[in-house]
């Protein structure tokens, strides 16, 4: 079943947890995503990133997210995730997607409020709540390349400005920047729960860990304990779904060398399940001790 944004962050609010939102640019992560959630009793969000739309078009891909949601037993929230022009976020909209974040994170603060005001008014014809970024995590979400593209200074977010931000825009939900990073952790992650717990206490809305892959199970449960409703999990889930593919290929080659056939429904298998139990494990873990509620 489909839910908005407002919705299953509430539902995460109320049980102290937080809502795995999983990319998913490929039928394999969507399959894997909708059938963890199904299988553990969370909701789950799937996000469809503009800067997917190379590999992963919006008009492609995104009528098979919103009906095999709708199919679903689990609660799902179908969510545009980083998205940068409103011409984008409105044919996502008319395609019946429950959640839209708008990303003006790199531009002059006054410019991220104006537009991020645009993106407001713009759902509010709609069933869909709003998320938008205030500071940044380092690197630009746009799925391609490698994680040393597209660096920037890491820019955490100021609370004060913080509460500025979220009376200006109306938003629903507010992502916010604590020392999480896109892509790849060259070391080990280190958050400020100090900037965490002091946006929190001023803003009072549900926050969002962009960057969530490759934190410990224990600072995802500090985080949460600290207000964060919504985790944004990809890249260590397709990294590992690679790594998967990879042994098949192995695998394959080592059997018959030289002479190996590989089928490409042998790698999107290894793929989905690796994604699968990934996918699984982190749900479970941002539910953070709640019961199972489907």
């Amino acid at each position: 079943m489909i839910v908005n944004l407002r919705d299953i962050c509430a539902i995460a609010e109320q049980n102290n947890m937080a809502v795995a939102s999983i990319n998913v640019p490929s039928l394999e992560a969507l399959r894997a995503t909708l059938d963890a959630a199904e299988e553990t009793g969370y909701p789950v969000i799937l996000s469809h990133a503009e800067g997917h739309e190379p590999f992963a078009p919006l008009d492609a891909l995104g009528p098979s997210i919103v009906a095999l949601s709708e199919r679903s037993s689990a609660m799902v929230c179908v969510h545009l995730d980083h998205c940068e022009h409103l011409s984008y976020m409105r044919r996502a909209l008319e395609m019946g997607f429950t959640g839209a974040m708008f990303d003006g994170s790199l531009l002059p603060y006054e410019e991220n409020v104006e537009n991020s005001q645009r993106a407001a008014d713009m759902v509010s014809g709609f069933d869909c709540g709003l998320e938008c970024e205030l500071g940044s995590m380092g690197t630009r979400e746009n799925g391609i390349g490698h994680e040393n593209d597209h660096v920037s200074e890491v820019a955490y977010t100021n609370p004060d400005q913080a509460e500025d931000f979220i009376s200006k825009t109306g938003l629903d939900i507010l992502a916010c920047s604590f020392g999480t990073s896109h892509g790849i952790y060259k070391g080990e992650p280190h958050l400020s729960f100090d900037v965490l717990t002091q946006i929190r206490d001023r803003v009072k809305v549900p926050l969002v860990m962009h960057g969530g892959s490759g934190i410990s199970d224990d600072d995802y449960r500090r985080s949460i304990d600290a207000g964060i409703r919504k985790i944004n999990y990809y890249t260590y889930g397709v990294k590992y779904a690679g790594d998967a593919v990879r042994r098949v290929i192995a695998d394959y080659e080592a059997k018959s060398p030289g002479q190996a056939i590989v089928y490409w429904h042998d790698m999107t298998q290894a793929a989905y399940e690796t994604l699968f139990q990934d996918f699984r494990h982190v749900i479970e873990i941002f539910a953070n001790g709640a019961a199972p509620l489907v």
